[in-house]
């Protein structure tokens, strides 16, 4: 009994089988009217950017404080709902985002989104040292093209160019590095170097140049210098894209089809092959011929032409032409260039505050200009004099004048003097005048017979007016009454 009802047990399955669930097609299921107004985005280096700092620095760092709300989606991917159209496009045109200087992939939310959503962000590119007989709208295009996706070419060749590049807004791939330079094939014979310098971008790997994790996690192999390398030197291995039974077998060449290996882009979409098969296949003996070579002829002269092998072979959008050589334009971040560098107020070994030395330089620069003109004055015959230390300096304030606090430094304030009492003061004259001047700690007056004779001159003159004055207000006294006269 007890093994039948072992069997039995084990035979019963723990788990129930689960049905999915069917989402009802309702409106109130669905928040299509709020994401309308809404930006999704990737964090492109989680062990950096935390989800939790992001959702509540963002809105802050985008100048939208209190006009948007953000949405942690998962661990990766995040959600910004705004209140307006106009905060949204303007977050949106500004181009690369960054948080913690790592950058972000942001993209409009759309309700059905395609296979490679957020997996480029667009980016504004500075080339230089484009070949002088290459400044053309095309070949800027070609050059943007090496890098990324070019939508945006900042071109005016009427105009005078004081920059030394030209700038180029690409769709980038985070899946890929960010290339430094590029070497071109002159027509002519020769080769150049063709630099590029990235707008926004703030860190990256220095190892592979990719955005997506720092130079001490890089699970590449570690390169001395240059650009990066390639795991390792295999022999080239041709791969066949076209089959024998392709219909396009023998009438394009493996060179046609395929991937670009400047850009990493297919040469030619895949719709459009399909389109050429199905043109191919519904025709057979002479007209199968025909169409041959019609498609031969077709893809041969849209190769020549950038703008027609983008439209028609790679279905990509044109670049648009603008005359706005600063659009958008942003600041080009380059850390390991001057990471070596020590700033000059350190060489000296001083590394003295920056206000401090102001304020010392204040002071003792007004002491010799106050001294020095002081000095003259005395020379020319001025008969008052004070001393250096105590003097104001070039920054408004006196040696010892002011005092640290929270927020800088700060004039000490001055409590005010009391004045003593009447009789203290009729006192304190009594004794000036029989003892000698004390010299001040803080002015040194030096009087001269001259002054001391002006003074006893002018004491005197005050002296005669307070008495007129006094005569002038006392009452004049009157003859008393003697009764009527004996007439």
């Amino acid at each position: 009994m007890s093994s039948a009802m072992d069997k039995a047990l084990m035979a019963l399955s723990l788990e129930e089988e689960d049905e999915p669930f069917d989402m009802p097609d309702l409106p109130q299921y669905k928040s299509t009217q709020r994401n309308n107004l809404s930006l999704v985005g990737r964090i492109l280096n989680p062990s950096v950017q935390k989800m939790h700092n992001l959702i509540l620095d963002m809105p802050r760092k985008c100048q939208k404080l209190g006009k948007v709300r953000g949405v942690a989606l998962s661990n990766e991917r995040f959600q910004f709902i705004f209140d307006n159209e106009h905060d949204l496009k303007d977050v949106l045109e500004k181009g690369v985002h960054t948080f913690h200087e790592w950058a972000l992939a942001i993209e409009r939310w759309t309700e059905n989104p395609p296979p490679d959503f957020l997996q480029f962000i667009p980016i504004w590119v500075q080339i230089s040292n484009i070949p002088i007989n290459h400044y053309t709208e095309q070949a800027i295009m070609a050059l943007g093209d090496l890098v990324g996706k070019a939508i945006d070419v900042a071109f005016d060749p009427s105009k005078a160019q004081v920059q030394k590049f030209i700038r180029v807004k690409i769709l980038f791939d985070i899946s890929r590095p960010l290339k430094t330079f590029k070497v071109v094939n002159l027509p002519q014979g020769g080769s150049t170097k063709v630099w590029y310098a990235y707008e926004r971008i703030q860190k990256r790997c220095y190892n592979c140049y990719r955005l997506t994790h720092e130079q001490n996690a890089c699970p590449f192999p570690k390169r001395q210098d240059g650009p990066p390398v390639a795991v390792a030197s295999q022999p080239h291995v041709k791969i066949h894209v076209l089959d024998e039974s392709d219909p396009l077998f023998g009438v394009l060449e493996e060179s046609q089809v395929g991937l670009n290996p400047a850009t990493g882009r297919p040469k030619i979409a895949k719709e459009v092959l399909d389109g050429m098969r199905q043109y191919l296949v519904l025709a057979s003996g002479p007209e199968r011929k025909i169409r041959e070579e019609r498609v031969k002829t077709s893809v041969a002269a849209a190769e020549k032409d950038l703008v027609i092998q983008k439209l028609a072979l790679s279905l990509e959008p044109v670049p648009t032409i603008t005359s706005d050589l600063n659009k958008g334009k942003g600041i080009v971040f380059d850390y390991k260039a001057h990471a070596n560098e020590i700033p000059s107020r350190l060489k000296d070994g001083g590394g003295k505050k920056l206000m401090a030395s102001a304020i010392q330089a204040g002071s003792v620069l007004g002491i010799e200009q106050e001294y020095s003109s002081s000095r003259t004055l005395s020379d020319s015959g001025n008969n008052e004099v004070f001393s250096a230390p105590f003097m104001t300096g070039s920054t408004g304030f006196g040696s010892g004048s002011f005092e640290p606090s929270h927020s800088g430094t700060k004039s000490k304030k001055v409590s005010a003097k009391r004045r003593p009492y009447k009789a203290r003061r009729t006192q304190s004259k009594t004794q000036s005048k029989t003892t000698s001047v004390p010299i001040s700690s803080q002015a040194m007056l030096v009087f001269t017979k001259e002054s001391d004779s002006q003074g006893e001159k002018r004491k005197q003159d005050k002296q005669q007016t307070e008495k007129s004055e006094v005569a002038k207000r006392a009452k004049p006294e009157m003859v008393p009454s003697e009764g009527p006269s004996k007439a």
